[in-house]
């Protein structure tokens, strides 16, 4: 562990920029409707904003983890701050949709140089002992995250309209940039080699794959250009992928993904559980969203406003459940909260009809909070419990990883998947936001002819994300007792070139 002696002050700087950058990935969902009427756009490009981000975000995050050993996590997180910061201006400032998601991919690739940071310090200053209400902290960041996004979103496209869901983030992210500067300790580095050959087939088998699902539909999974078909952009991603792992294996050097980490059975599972939380919490917000405002009439902010169970439940809870799980296996936790949140959904999914009462809605939101408050935080404690200094920032950088390309795919077969049962549920009118572009011609609204096949496909849909988490549930229940802690005090000290450093 590193000799901080005010570790709790950095981590909270820390926070600051880590719930900024998670807000941006579900704030987009709830101003869907807003910025495709503003910027004259259909549906599968809007949800391009959201894919282009996660899509730059994940690529980068096993290369980023490993130059925050190299450089310092400090450094790595101011210079991703300030990338992030200017691209939220940019964002704002777009007049088109191509622009908005250029941006956006710019906003990625900051969020990509943060976000390993974060884990990266509470796993090298704290010991795992004491480490539970540290990702308790972090847990309820990122789940809280997640569901004050569209809250915020809604509040903010009702009463500013959908720029400032960007430009909110400029002052935010000047005030963290100070404060981390500040309060931040420049921890040790560590000497890495960099695998580029990694770097280059784990980025390009992700985009083949993820624009392949994204677009399958588009091209009724036939061809997008002369010999290019979705299904070969498919499988040739997952070959390259493929290679990826194996070049991973073979190579003598420093691998970009060492998967020695992965003999650590824990570290292992929590990494297939992570996945399914991702993609689980970015797919099941867009179909209850354009529930909400397409078939119930509401605007952004009512609702977000059906998710502030969660938020309020969720925010509440995950300190609580962070400092207990030092004492308690985190497998039975985990289980129980991923198990919740599935019956949520498929709660959700019973209720989507034109004519249920809109408080019934509030019920699975209130579950929801619970499920989250017993996800996050027992999650990253088991993956980083038995990681060493060397490689806390490797590690971090495979979790977070891991996490986003749940969240990519989320995105993608979510889009793929209510396109597809619209196109059944609606044939006649055609999925909305189509190549027909119907949703734009009913200004946001649904004939009310249509509300019962759109609210039909929606809860399909919703299904989806429900049936994953029920795979990660089953994950969790293998997880090991964690092992006892041994040879953590004293094995490093911060590095006295910091004049940060020498103030904590």
């Amino acid at each position: 562990m590193e000799n901080v002696s005010r570790p709790w002050p950095a981590l909270w700087s820390l926070v600051i920029g880590f719930f900024m950058i998670l807000i941006d990935t579900t704030i987009v969902s709830v101003a869907n409707p807003s910025i495709m009427a503003g910027l004259d756009t259909d549906i599968n490009a809007v949800i391009w904003v959201t894919s282009a981000y996660l899509l730059a975000y994940a690529v980068p995050l096993l290369i980023t983890g490993r130059l925050g050993d190299r450089f310092g996590p400090k450094r790595l997180y101011l210079s991703g701050l300030v990338v992030f910061t200017l691209a939220s201006l940019w964002c704002g400032l777009s007049g088109n949709v191509q622009m908005l998601i250029a941006a956006r991919v710019l906003q990625g690739l900051g969020a990509a140089l943060m976000t390993p940071q974060t884990m990266a310090v509470i796993t090298r200053i704290f010991p795992p002992d004491r480490r539970g209400a540290a990702m308790g902290l972090w847990g309820a960041t990122a789940g809280v995250a997640t569901l004050v996004g569209p809250i915020l979103g809604g509040v903010l496209v009702d009463w500013l309209g959908w720029e400032w869901i960007f430009f909110i983030n400029v002052p935010i992210g000047i005030v963290g940039f100070i404060l981390a500067w500040r309060l931040v300790p420049s921890l040790t580095t560590h000497p890495h080699k960099f695998d580029i050959p990694g770097v280059v087939l784990s980025a390009v088998g992700l985009f083949l794959l993820v624009f392949g699902l994204q677009e399958g539909e588009t091209y009724d999974w036939g061809t997008i250009t002369g010999p290019v078909t979705v299904w070969g952009l498919i499988i040739s991603g997952i070959v390259v992928l493929v290679l990826f792992v194996v070049w991973q294996a073979v190579n003598k050097g420093e691998p970009l993904l060492p998967l020695g980490l992965f003999k650590d059975r824990n570290f292992s599972l929590a990494n297939i559980g992570i996945t399914t939380v991702g993609f689980t919490v970015t797919a099941f917000g867009l179909p209850l969203i354009f529930y909400y405002q397409m078939v119930r009439g509401m605007t952004p902010t009512q609702s977000a406003l059906m998710m502030v169970p969660m938020a309020l439940i969720s925010g509440g809870l995950a300190p609580v459940v962070g400092r207990i799980i030092d004492r308690v296996n985190p497998k039975y936790i985990t289980s129980a909260g991923l198990v919740l949140m599935a019956v949520a959904l498929f709660w959700n999914s019973a209720l989507m009809h034109p004519d249920t009462p809109v408080w019934l809605f509030l019920l699975p939101s209130a579950v929801l909070g619970f499920a989250n408050a017993g996800i996050w935080a027992p999650l990253s404690s088991t993956a980083t419990r038995n990681l060493p200094p060397r490689q806390a920032g490797a590690g971090a950088g495979v979790y977070n990883t891991t996490r986003q390309i749940g969240a990519v795919l989320g995105s993608a077969a979510i889009a793929v998947l209510m396109q597809a049962r619209l196109a059944a549920e609606l044939p006649a009118a055609g999925a909305p936001g189509g190549s027909g572009g119907e949703s734009a011609s009913f200004g946001g609204k649904l004939p009310e002819a249509l509300h019962e096949g759109f609210s039909t496909a929606m809860g399909q849909s919703i299904m989806l994300p429900a049936a994953v988490i029920v795979l990660g549930a089953a994950v969790a229940l293998f997880f090991a007792r964690p092992k006892p802690v041994q040879g953590w005090a004293g094995q490093q000290a911060a590095t006295p070139e910091s004049a940060d450093a020498k103030t904590l």
